[in-house]
């Protein structure tokens, strides 16, 4: 409500007539007391005295309308240029906000007929200057909420190109624009959305992310949920680059968690992607796999599923041991075949014990399986059914290799 005693239509004819000087006085005060005002284009300190400009004159008009509530502040950023709410922030709003009611205060008074009116002018100079503050933080907060869903849109359309392999420049740009780094080495993740509050869960993942030093991009596709996440700069090893991925994992609804190979940059991410996403098709199949679970250690269940990139990955794997000579592949093979039990293998290749324990050494020095392993034999058994699915792969095992697709 406005102050009980009226000001008289002189008085207000006064304040419209001091509008310019008292813009003016706003300005120099503006770039005494602010460094940075100085600083400022000269069309955005004249966008700055329109707005200062129509702040009095809405304070003259309010003064005549006692019986209604303030309407008339937000027009003062109505009209100011587009640009300027882009250049100032909300913490140099507010400081100018502040000069220009400390001019009020000391150049709107003494316009008052008497003490009355002197007194109503100092309360509404102060109740104006409050609501000027909390117009400025209206229009800066829905800029924010006008960006905020744009930069949603522009990171949708990153996440989507990526799993479609639409690798181009418009992309790059868009994820530059977001301000992830497209030629920062990165992963996709994939898991399921999160089934309750998921703005709160993905913010949450957001945070995270940010934490543990890394840039993150988030795309929800109906129940699934895919993350392009970027390595961070002081992993030095794969354990180090894995550090925190269990608190952004929270951020996905219940399910697996299927973390896909690392690449270098944002246009080879389609590999990635596609290896994630193929290993959470084939995550059911593991049920004790660990959460997250590699794209790499759900290799024999993705096979089963006819992912070709499990079916090459499982090719390579067997292929230094082709290179090696036949006897490898051949102790591999009857070692598993042979239920793992040593004195079976040896005596089917008729080799002392101490020569097949020797092979099936270098079999996991060149494979990184262990054969006695239960899982690594699994790997290994699928491999060989494979390689002899496809025996011209196991001599090249990259002859058909898709571009982005990762070597191992």
């Amino acid at each position: 409500m406005m102050p009980h005693v009226p000001v008289r239509r002189s008085t207000v004819r006064r304040l419209e007539l001091a509008a310019g000087g008292l813009a003016t006085a706003c300005l120099a005060a503006m770039e005494d007391r602010l460094p940075w005002f100085a600083r400022l284009p000269a069309e955005q300190r004249a966008g700055v005295l329109l707005v200062t400009q129509t702040g009095v004159s809405n304070f003259a008009a309010w003064l005549t309308h006692p019986g209604e509530t303030i309407r008339l502040t937000a027009e003062a950023f109505r009209i100011a240029p587009r640009d300027l709410a882009r250049r100032l922030s909300l913490r140099q709003t507010v400081e100018l906000v502040r000069v220009a009611t400390d001019v009020f205060e000391q150049h709107l008074p003494p316009l008052a007929a008497d003490d009355a009116e002197h007194r109503v002018l100092v309360e509404a100079i102060l109740r104006f200057g409050r609501e000027i503050a909390f117009a400025a933080a209206t229009v800066y907060a829905g800029a924010a909420e006008t960006r905020g869903a744009w930069d949603a849109r522009l990171e949708a359309l990153v996440v989507d190109a990526v799993v479609r392999g639409e690798a181009d420049d418009a992309m790059v740009s868009r994820a530059a624009a977001l301000g992830f780094d497209p030629a920062v080495a990165l992963r996709v993740v994939v898991g399921s959305t999160p089934a309750d509050v998921p703005e709160e869960a993905l913010g949450e993942l957001r945070r995270h992310a940010h934490r543990s030093g890394r840039s993150v991009l988030v795309g929800v596709q109906g129940q699934r949920l895919i993350v392009l996440l970027s390595e961070p700069s002081r992993a030095r090893t794969p354990a180090g680059s894995l550090r925190g991925l269990g608190r952004i994992v929270d951020g996905f609804g219940p399910g697996p968690v299927v973390l896909g190979p690392v690449v270098g940059d944002l246009t080879a991410a389609r590999a990635s992607a596609r290896e994630a996403l193929g290993g959470l098709r084939a995550a059911p199949g593991r049920p004790d796999a660990p959460r997250p679970v590699a794209a790499d250690d759900l290799l024999p269940e993705r096979a089963l599923c006819g992912d070709p990139d499990a079916h090459r990955a499982l090719t390579a794997l067997l292929a230094p041991l082709h290179a090696a000579g036949g006897s490898l592949l051949d102790t591999l093979t009857a070692y598993l075949d042979g239920g793992g039990a040593l004195e079976s293998c040896a005596r089917a290749l008729f080799v002392h014990p101490n020569t097949v324990r020797y092979r099936l050494r270098r079999v996991s020095e060149l494979t990184g399986r262990h054969p006695s392993e239960p899982r690594d034999a699994q790997v290994l058994r699928t491999a060989l059914v494979t390689a002899r699915l496809n025996p011209d792969e196991l001599r090249n095992p990259y002859n058909e290799r898709q571009d982005g697709d990762v070597l191992r």
